[in-house]
């Protein structure tokens, strides 16, 4: 049975972070192949890095949405629409890249895969997910109990299949339909009832100052970056996320990697 991660990347800033998302796999003693599906706007130099990782590299266009799906999904229009009001989302966020990670559904030649966004890091192995169905995806669960009915899409577990494919490109591009939370709020109607896996699954970075007693070094399996990235300079919430930023440049440059189960939890910390 073949098995692939699959990560995306749409720009410079992406392939930063894929590179230490490739590293963290590695390190996690995964066999499986390891897929960076990439659009135009990433340079071949770009990309070298995440070649000499092992990573297989697939290029993936945008999808071919109509120019009215186009405009209702401009950055400009839908931040005004859908402020997001929690953090700050980085200059280079192109809301319509993100609808491209659905071509992993055309990746035919695995029988599963486990799609990663390329600013999260993988901390222990957690080749298990291959076994579970599709469509399983972890809560959106970072400020409160209440976030627990909106999935995230940064980590979640898919069977490729031409027609799943097929059938998403006619409810995507449908008259009128607006996604707010652009895949995201896609994924969740398409597949309305997925399975949830736990937040230790994509533990998200906001979770470390709002809800820290959900924090455990020892359970979490991947984190993931949400808002603000690691390789920003001296962003808003940059003091508030130093651990987990300086965990992620360890990654990056594969040098002074701790061991995860002797890290201090934000609660105990506090």
């Amino acid at each position: 049975m073949r098995h692939a991660y699959v990560t995306l990347v749409t720009n410079a800033d992406y392939a930063m972070g894929a590179e230490a998302l490739v590293r963290s796999l590695k390190l996690s003693g995964t066999k499986a192949d390891i897929v960076v599906l990439h659009t135009g706007g990433v340079t071949t130099e770009t990309l070298r890095p995440l070649a000499g990782l092992g990573a297989r590299l697939v290029e993936a266009e945008l999808l071919p949405t109509s120019a009215a799906f186009n405009e209702r999904h401009q950055r400009a229009k839908l931040h005004a629409d859908a402020p997001f009001t929690k953090g700050n989302k980085p200059a280079f966020h192109t809301p319509l890249d993100n609808f491209a990670k659905l071509r992993l559904w055309l990746l035919t030649d695995y029988e599963r895969v486990i799609f990663i966004d390329a600013d999260a890091l993988v901390l222990r192995n957690i080749d298990r997910l291959f076994s579970y169905p599709e469509f399983s995806a972890a809560p959106n669960v970072y400020e409160s109990l209440a976030d627990f009915h909106r999935l995230n899409s940064g980590v979640f577990v898919a069977r490729p299949s031409e027609k799943t494919y097929g059938d998403m490109l006619a409810m995507l591009d449908r008259p009128g339909a607006l996604w707010r939370r652009t895949d995201q709020t896609f994924l969740q109607a398409f597949f309305p009832d997925w399975h949830g896996l736990p937040v230790f699954f994509n533990m998200l970075q906001y979770v470390w100052f709002n809800l820290p007693e959900l924090w455990d070094w020892k359970s979490v399996s991947v984190v993931h970056y949400q808002y603000e990235k690691p390789w920003e300079k001296d962003h808003p919430k940059a003091e508030k996320l130093r651990p987990l930023i300086d965990l992620w440049h360890a990654y990056h440059v594969g040098e002074g990697i701790p061991n995860i189960d002797w890290l201090e939890n934000p609660a105990r910390a506090a």
